[in-house]
């Protein structure tokens, strides 16, 4: 068997298995990669090897998910009922963007029961196996996942700092539906007089234009505070270069302001991706 034939052509699989179980395309590689170096160093016989490699690849995502902090506690006892009329519902490719942050505070044992049969079809049998519970057990996982994420807590508005996050990551992703979600339609940049000698535009007007200069973009971009606002900025060799100045409301961007007067610069603050405690 050619192993790295055979890995390649379930690659594309893997990798969109791990993006959605961990919102994180960049973790979802290193998790794959993981997958690839446990199969080139097993000595097994592996008589299905998408099989094999859905189940390795799964649970690496489990112990991420596990090691992330803050994370919900282990899933509660989990009673042996009957089916969930509610589990013939698909949900998980029709909810809006604010999906990844539902997921975000869901145990690892919903997250991955919910994702893994309601965006990829697994059945339950299978979902229990990875999760080393019974398929009962499994099938209420992911229906109490559905009903958080069918009936958001009030508080499931996207933050500010989740706003700018998912619209630094669009960009970078070169999500440009995305993008223009997460954009008011009146929305501009502009640039200080410093930021333009860099090189940055010194206006954009529109969901439109602000979307188009933004896709596959920024990706030398880090999070940061801008004064007490989460913003992001361009980093030259660890030195805050050019600061991204969002402006955010109703959950979408209505602002973005390049500055890199060092005024400005000199309050800019590496974050860690959640908003300032």
């Amino acid at each position: 068997m050619d192993l790295t034939e055979d890995f390649e052509a379930e690659r594309p699989r893997l990798l969109g298995l791990a993006t959605r179980v961990l919102g994180d395309a960049s973790e979802a590689e290193d998790v794959v990669q993981l997958a690839w170096l446990r199969l080139h160093g097993s000595d097994a016989g592996i008589d299905n090897l998408p099989a094999w490699l859905t189940t390795v690849t799964t649970r690496l995502c489990l112990d991420r998910l596990r090691a992330r902090t803050p994370m919900p506690a282990a899933d509660p006892e989990l009673s042996e009922t009957a089916p969930d009329p509610a589990d013939d519902v698909v949900l998980a490719d029709t909810v809006g963007i604010a999906l990844q942050v539902v997921l975000d505070r869901l145990s690892p044992g919903e997250r991955v029961a919910f994702v893994l049969h309601d965006s990829f079809g697994f059945d339950f049998p299978t979902i229990a196996e990875l999760l080393d519970v019974t398929p009962v057990a499994a099938r209420k996982l992911a229906s109490r996942a559905r009903g958080k994420v069918a009936q958001p807590r009030s508080d499931d508005a996207l933050a500010d700092w989740e706003v700018v996050d998912a619209f630094m990551a669009a960009a970078r992703e070169g999500d440009f539906a995305r993008l223009v979600r997460l954009l008011a339609p009146d929305a501009v940049v502009a640039g200080d007089d410093a930021a333009v000698l860099i090189g940055t535009p010194r206006r954009l007007t529109g969901r439109q234009e602000v979307a188009t200069f933004f896709d596959g973009a920024a990706h030398a971009a880090l999070a940061v505070y801008v004064g007490p606002r989460p913003g992001s900025a361009w980093f030259d060799r660890g030195v805050a270069r050019v600061a991204f100045d969002f402006t955010v409301a109703d959950g979408v961007v209505r602002r973005i302001d390049f500055r890199a007067d060092p005024d400005v610069l000199a309050r800019v603050a590496r974050r860690d991706g959640a908003r300032r405690r």
